[in-house]
């Protein structure tokens, strides 16, 4: 008699930062004062106690914060000691001429086998055209012919740049980080579901539910302020191509990590087990080739 795998709950979107080891000089934003602290997985544990569809937290994917290659060194040290951590998405400079021998470098060191993506602060670059660049497309190549993928990290008005990347790599696949960053204040921008399901039209590409609230009103977003944006990514996308992310601590400006889990628990109201399994475990798990999820969940 086969058993049924358990139901998992995969974060495949957070941060981790230890201020006495390593600067973050981002949090000097008079406005981010209460995040400038550290925050280690065991606090991550300590917080995310919420279920979402019945699944308590299982695995996560920690995300790189600063252009800085050590910091990813030191996630991916800390991806080899900490069991909740099945995957970490780095840091390299992609338009260095030596970007492969970076990646084997990092793919070779400790923990070097938990790199699974690579993302660049494409959202600060003032080239309208970054991801466009000649040095940067090589370096990307240099990502792709490792079987890394990319997570893409832009605002509304930089969809375009993710759209020209997702054509001229069709064989890179692509996750766009927090949405492409919809403007949740001034409501549902008609300009960026218009670019956001160009870039869905490319089936390499798949989407983070993570960022929302913290592109709405931090203190008086309601799950309705929310829905506008779920709805078209769901439309766009499909369930098959979204995953679930906290972008912890960072949420933290806006509600956190249980309250966001609840309003995601409301957003799949209505979708089916299967939809609610790809979105919270399944899409994430192929995308970041999560092992131990894997092993979990049962090979299917």
């Amino acid at each position: 008699m086969t058993s049924t795998p358990p139901p998992v709950l995969i974060d495949a979107h957070h941060h981790l930062w230890d201020l006495a080891q390593r600067p973050q000089p981002w949090l000097d934003d008079p406005a981010l004062t209460s995040i400038r602290c550290t925050f280690t997985p065991d606090d991550l544990r300590a917080t995310a106690t919420r279920e979402v569809a019945g699944r308590r937290l299982h695995g996560t994917v920690v995300v790189q914060c600063v252009p800085d290659v050590p910091e990813t060194e030191d996630l991916l040290a800390l991806a080899a000691r900490d069991p909740l951590i099945e995957a970490v998405v780095g840091w390299v400079d992609l338009t260095s001429p030596a970007v492969g021998d970076e990646l084997d470098r990092l793919i070779a060191g400790p923990g070097g086998g938990f790199l699974r993506s690579l993302r660049s602060l494409v959202q600060g670059e003032p080239d309208p055209e970054w991801l466009q660049r000649a040095d940067v497309e090589r370096g990307l190549a240099a990502v792709g012919e490792r079987g890394l993928g990319y997570d893409v990290l832009v605002r509304s008005h930089q969809l375009d740049q993710a759209v020209r990347l997702a054509e001229r790599l069709p064989g890179l696949p692509l996750v766009l980080d927090h949405a492409g960053k919809p403007d949740l204040v001034g409501g549902e921008p008609a300009d960026w579901e218009s670019r956001l399901r160009r870039l869905a039209a490319h089936p390499q590409v798949v989407c983070k539910v993570s960022g929302l609230i913290t592109e709405a009103d931090h203190d008086t977003w309601t799950t309705a302020d929310i829905r506008p944006a779920w709805d078209v990514l769901l439309s766009a996308f499909g369930a098959d191509r979204l995953m679930f992310g906290s972008d912890w601590p960072v949420a933290n400006l806006a509600g956190g990590w249980n309250r966001w889990a609840a309003t995601v628990d409301e957003l799949l109201d209505g979708c089916s087990a299967d939809e609610t399994s790809a979105v919270l475990a399944g899409t994430a798990t192929a995308f970041y080739r999560l092992t131990r999820t894997e092993e979990t969940m049962g090979s299917r």
